[in-house]
């Protein structure tokens, strides 16, 4: 049974009355952001494909400190995409934090024996799904928003198998960065998260041996970025790479 948000990060109220959209939200790191936030009483959209365990979520961190909306998405689909975002409007009105994190990696694979399917699956949601839920978010965020980009170290690192992931990577930290740009005038932040190793369930595909105690807890980078999203409005992380101590695996 995993542990409440409130026996892993005090109660405060740092973001009480603002509104978070968590993709990818009922595992690894993005379970631990929406925890996090909830912990801080932000009102929290959850989506993730699996309704099932997106209402699991939900019940979890039900509170009448905060609003939840358990909403299933397909990043990969402008329809999906269109109707988690009708949904938020009518509930919510508008949006303060947006964390892109949903993202599935592949079986290690070179890339002559790289299936175009599975390539274009990858990229359809580690880059375009990141591109079609922040076109949507910015016609309800305002000054003083914050977009986090989860894209991990594969972002501006290579790894041999894994052409797909971390094409998918690079292109949205490429991403990330042109939107900072073109944002910076609106007053609304974002940042790149970079993690290096964290122990969650995309190793089961990406490297089923690889050593997990070695690595850092979804929750590690978590509180990281609520720490970067706590900053002052007239300071912000642009770039927020973490990694395990332990070093390369």
């Amino acid at each position: 049974m995993p542990q409440s948000a409130s026996s892993r990060i005090p109660k405060s109220a740092r973001l009480g009355g603002q509104v978070a959209l968590v993709t990818g939200a009922t595992r690894g790191i993005g379970l631990a952001l929406a925890r996090a936030l909830a912990a801080e009483s932000c009102n929290l959209i959850l989506t993730a494909r699996d309704e099932k365990a997106l209402n699991k979520v939900s019940r979890e961190l039900a509170s009448t400190k905060i609003q939840i909306l358990a909403h299933p998405c397909d990043v990969r689909d402008p329809h999906s995409v269109d109707a988690l975002f009708r949904t938020a409007r009518q509930r919510f009105k508008r949006l303060d934090i947006l964390i892109n994190n949903a993202g599935i990696a592949h079986p290690n694979l070179p890339i002559e024996k790289l299936p175009l399917p599975i390539w274009k699956d990858v990229l359809e949601t580690n880059l375009t799904g990141t591109f079609l839920v922040t076109q949507a978010a910015l016609a309800i965020m305002k000054r003083g928003g914050t977009i986090v980009n989860n894209l991990s170290i594969a972002g501006n690192r290579v790894f041999p198998g894994s052409a797909a992931y971390n094409a998918s990577k690079h292109g949205a930290l490429g991403l990330t960065n042109t939107l900072r740009l073109e944002l910076r005038p609106s007053g609304i932040r974002v940042i790149a998260l970079l993690p290096g190793a964290t122990d969650t369930d995309i190793w089961t595909t990406l490297w089923p041996q690889a050593p997990r105690r070695k690595m850092m807890s979804p929750e590690t980078v978590a509180r990281a970025v609520v720490d970067a999203i706590l900053l002052p409005a007239n300071a912000t992380v642009e770039s927020l790479e973490i990694l395990p101590s332990a070093g390369a695996l």
